[in-house]
């Protein structure tokens, strides 16, 4: 599978990656690295505290490393939940509108890792 299949399979856009990271050389690398690196499971568990601050930062997180490797549902996603905690940004969203979001995020998040593990495998 090339690095172009893999972005068909999982829903990203493969010329957004290219136009962050240049070469598939850096792309294969950063997203080899993405079910492991722990920045989402870190957005899911600040979501069973509903820590602001938390959810804030790793939704920000979230959104810019998914923005970078061209995983653009994923990245709008978490800017959602980034705006939401914002800090001076008002509330719009219940807690539990909140949690189906990030249940949105995390569904969509095994489903791209999964992808990247097949293209691991060749």
């Amino acid at each position: 599978m090339t690095i172009q299949e893999l972005y068909q399979n999982i829903e990203g856009d493969y010329n957004r990656a290219i136009g962050v990271l240049r070469v598939d050389k850096l792309i294969d690398k950063h997203i080899r690295r993405l079910p492991t690196n722990g920045v989402v499971d870190a957005l899911i568990a600040a979501g069973d505290t509903m820590d602001p601050v938390q959810l804030f930062e790793t939704s920000h997180a979230v959104k810019g490393v998914c923005g970078n490797l061209g995983l653009v549902k994923l990245s709008e996603l978490a800017s959602e939940i980034s705006e939401e905690f914002r800090p001076g940004n008002p509330r719009t969203m219940s807690d539990d509108e909140v949690k189906a979001k990030l249940n949105e995020i995390d569904a969509l998040y095994q489903k791209t890792a999964e992808g990247i593990r097949q293209y691991e495998e060749g």
